[in-house]
């Protein structure tokens, strides 16, 4: 009995934490002047000198704006076509 009762504690315990983690993520996109967007998944520090626009996740360009997806992984920014690194 008391092996199941830790049981059920640890599982709540776990989807508790799980709840908490999940609800502390935020999403945003990014826009540089060139018109490639990506998502990132934290929250970064984006210098003005870089160009870019921060947008939030439910953030589309209307139709007769024309923007791209350029999506890339870690913490940087698109520049002329490359991706900078910070």
């Amino acid at each position: 009995m008391k092996t199941a009762l830790k049981l059920a504690a640890a599982a709540a315990l776990s989807a508790g934490l799980l709840g908490v983690s999940t609800t502390g993520a935020s999403a945003a996109i990014v826009c540089n002047r060139d018109g490639d967007c990506w998502h990132v998944r934290h929250h970064y520090d984006y210098r003005p000198e870089f160009g870019v626009t921060v947008y939030p996740d439910s953030w589309r360009w209307r139709a007769h704006e024309h923007y791209r997806w350029r999506e890339h992984h870690g913490r940087g920014y698109w520049r002329s076509g490359v991706w900078i690194s910070f």
